[in-house]
C-alpha cells in the first residue's frame, strides 16, 4: 500500500509539473529553472517538442546518478521524469492566465509543489536536483548559491537569446516562487541533522555506515523511565532524507527521531 501510495503521489506531482509548464509558463514563453528551463529555451528557439527535449536532456543526468547515487532515489526520479514527459504530451498548451506575471508566479507555485512532492517521497524531478545530490556527496559546497548561479545562467541565456529581459525577469519570479513552495513541501536547508534514539543500534549502524555519512553514538537516559538507550547522530542531505526515514521505519518503527535543519557544517561532511 505504501508503494502504491508513493506511485500515486509521484504521478500527481508529475501532472502538476506538466500543468505548470503547459498552461502557465510555456504560453508566455517563460522558463522554469534547471534542465526543464533549458529544454523550454531550446524548444522556443528551434520549435522542437519541449517534452522530448525534457526527457533527452534529463537522460544522461539520470544515468550518471544511477551509478553515483542510491538506486532507489534515481529509480523514483526516472519515474517522475518519464511521467512528466508523458503528461507534457497529454496536457494541452493553453494559457490559464493572460497576465505573464500571474503565469510566472502560479506556474512556479504549481511546478514547485509537484517537484516538492517528488523530493519528499524520495525522488526528484530530475535535472539540477540530481546534480546537486551528487555534488553534496563529494563536496561541502553552498548548494543554494550554486543552484542559483546555474539557474541564473539559464535565465540570462533567455534574455540574451530573445533580447527580452522582461521575460527573463518574469522567469526569475517563477523560479523564486517554485523554490519557496519546494521549501514548504519538503525542507528548506540542503543539510539536515537526524538524532535517532533507538534500541536497534547495530541494525541501524550497519545501514548508516554503508552510506558516505558519518555517525556518532551518544549514550542517553530517559528522564521518565530512566532507561538507557543509544542516540545516533548523523548529518545528511535533503535528497537522502526520504531514504533515511524509510530505513528507520523498517528497522526500528519505535525509534524516536528528531530531524533539524542544519545551517552549516565545519569539518568533514563526507565520511572517508
Amino acid at each position: 500500500m505504501r508503494f502504491l501510495g508513493t506511485i500515486a503521489v509521484m504521478t500527481i506531482g508529475a501532472l502538476l509539473i506538466a500543468v505548470g509548464f503547459n498552461m502557465l509558463l510555456i504560453p508566455h514563453q517563460l522558463l522554469s529553472g534547471g534542465v526543464s528551463g533549458i529544454s523550454m529555451m531550446l524548444g522556443y528557439a528551434t520549435g522542437w517538442n519541449i517534452s522530448v527535449l525534457y526527457f533527452v536532456l534529463n537522460f544522461p543526468i539520470l544515468v550518471w546518478g544511477w551509478f553515483v547515487l542510491g538506486r532507489q532515489f534515481v529509480a523514483w526520479s526516472v519515474y517522475s521524469v518519464v511521467a512528466a514527459t508523458l503528461f507534457l504530451q497529454l496536457v494541452p498548451v493553453y494559457s490559464l492566465a493572460v497576465d505573464p506575471m500571474l503565469g510566472a508566479v502560479y506556474g512556479g507555485i504549481i511546478f514547485g509543489f509537484g517537484s516538492g512532492l517528488a523530493l519528499r517521497l524520495g525522488g526528484s524531478s530530475g535535472g539540477f536536483d540530481i546534480v546537486a545530490s551528487i555534488v553534496t556527496r563529494k563536496r561541502d559546497l553552498p548548494l543554494g548559491m550554486l543552484l542559483f548561479i546555474l539557474n541564473g545562467a539559464v535565465i540570462a541565456s533567455l534574455g540574451l537569446l530573445n533580447n527580452d529581459w522582461e521575460a527573463a525577469m518574469y522567469s526569475m519570479a517563477s523560479m523564486f516562487a517554485a523554490g519557496k513552495v519546494i521549501d514548504v513541501v519538503h525542507i528548506r536547508h540542503v543539510k539536515v541533522t537526524a538524532f535517532i534514539i533507538t534500541n536497534e543500534t547495530e541494525k541501524l549502524l550497519a545501514k548508516l555506515l554503508a552510506t558516505p555519512r558519518g555517525v556518532t553514538i551518544i549514550k542517553t537516559r530517559g528522564a521518565f523511565a530512566g532507561a538507557e538507550k543509544d542516540m545516533l547522530m548523523t548529518v545528511t542531505t535533503r535528497y537522502e532524507l526520504a531514504a533515511l526515514r524509510k530505513m528507520i521505519r523498517q528497522l526500528d518503527p519505535k525509534a524516536f527521531v528528531n530531524i533539524v535543519e542544519t545551517v552549516g557544517v565545519i569539518g568533514e561532511f563526507r565520511r572517508g
